[in-house]
């Protein structure tokens, strides 16, 4: 069963579970880096905490220390990798 809830910021929204993260401020946290758009919320969470909010920025993050990255899987990789890939860049080599 849902639950009503409300953020701090006055949206409301409703949760099957105990998840506190409202999905409208989660959304515009994000804003302005599309490559982390269609990845799961624990992967965009995990990005932005670390401060890897721009392609650029990723690619002078091994993929080594991102798969550490709590809430970072393989399919989530995986996106991260065609991005990259598609923006003509790649992951940076060995464990810096």
């Amino acid at each position: 069963m849902k639950t009503r809830r409300e953020c701090s910021k006055g949206h409301v929204y409703f949760r099957s579970s105990d998840c506190l993260t409202c999905p409208r401020c989660e959304a515009a946290k994000n804003r302005g880096a599309e490559f982390i758009a269609g990845l799961a919320a624990p992967a965009r969470r995990a990005l932005v905490g670390a401060g890897l909010t721009t392609l650029e920025a990723l690619a002078r993050s091994s993929e080594a220390q991102v798969m550490q990255l709590h809430g970072m899987g393989p399919n989530a990789m995986g996106k991260l990798r065609a991005s990259l890939k598609k923006a003509g860049l790649s992951f940076a080599k060995g464990s810096q």
